[in-house]
């Protein structure tokens, strides 16, 4: 048998061939390999396991250019040690620097740990997705959170306490397994005194000390009154949570789509490269590590 002739293609066609050459077009790309030089300006302990890091670029002009939507991270580097991707717990109208949370967890949070103020860093990014604040205007907003994940719902709720007029009914539920373990309370006071925000937090085990509820976070959605289909919920902590608390955000009537969580615990390089935050074909890295819940249920092992 003959062989097809080859089809002639002219790449004169095509239509990027018919566009004028950019050549500023790598200054407006996202420099994914720009190390900002920074440093600690302060540390503060939260718990026996956690510290938060106020990380500040030292170059003037690059401090004022950096900006991040809440649900996006950073690859902190530590010289000497490596680089980990950590969530940004500020407010993003906040220019001076941002907040980072860190567990002791590893051969570089350790080293951060030991870290003072004038210690030298480097930040990457941001990366990631965000979650949808705009979409949410004008809406009723749950803003959920369990252990280490108040960390990244921070963000949203600077965003949200900070825009109150922009939304309806806004409720802040937390949870952890018990009293040490309770991140930023020196701010749930701050939080209670702004216009109609109603915060709610449990322990799973209860001290002497303690004297709010025990039990479960999904206990605290039985005291919230919702109009389904006028509300949105954001939901962080650990994967095993999302079931029960979305599952139960979906009795209530929010549908699925209305669900934002993050799965900022996979992430990895920042850029998908490494393949260690792959679910299926899915990159957290690059494609979230925010994503409405319909679509974490249908990603396998997702959570």
């Amino acid at each position: 048998m003959c062989p097809l002739p080859l089809r002639s293609y002219d790449v004169r066609l095509e239509s990027e061939m018919n566009q004028p050459l950019d050549f500023n077009r790598l200054l407006r790309l996202k420099p994914v390999a720009k190390v900002f030089k920074s440093e600690i300006t302060g540390v503060i302990r939260l718990t026996e396991m956690e510290k938060l890091f106020h990380i500040r670029i030292i170059d003037d002009a690059e401090r004022e250019r950096f900006s991040f939507l809440p649900g996006q991270f950073v690859m902190l580097e530590v010289p000497g040690y490596g680089e980990v991707p950590i969530s940004i717990s500020s407010s993003p109208s906040n220019k001076g620097y941002i907040e980072l949370c860190i567990r002791k967890a590893g051969t570089v949070t350790n080293a951060l740990h030991r870290a003072h103020r004038g210690a030298k860093v480097g930040i990457r990014g941001p990366f990631g997705t965000n979650f949808p604040l705009e979409r949410m205007e004008g809406q009723s907003i749950l803003l959920i959170a369990g252990g280490l994940g108040l960390a990244p719902l921070r963000a949203p709720i600077f965003h949200v306490t900070e825009n109150r007029s922009d939304f309806r009914d806004v409720h802040i539920l937390y949870g952890t397994k018990d009293p040490d373990q309770l991140l930023f309370d020196y701010q749930y006071e701050e939080w209670r005194r702004i216009d109609d925000v109603n915060i709610q937090v449990i322990v799973e085990q209860a001290n002497d000390s303690w004297k709010g509820p025990v039990g479960l976070i999904t206990k605290l959605l039985d005291n919230v009154t919702i109009d389904p289909n006028g509300t949105y919920a954001i939901v962080c902590g650990p994967p095993v949570m999302f079931k029960f608390v979305c599952g139960q955000l979906s009795q209530m009537g929010i549908p699925m789509d209305r669900m934002f969580v993050s799965l900022e615990r996979r992430m990895h390089c920042g850029m998908g490269k490494c393949c260690r935050c792959n679910v299926g074909d899915t990159y957290t890295c690059t494609d979230g590590p925010v994503f409405d819940y319909w679509s974490v249920i249908n990603l396998k092992e997702a959570i």
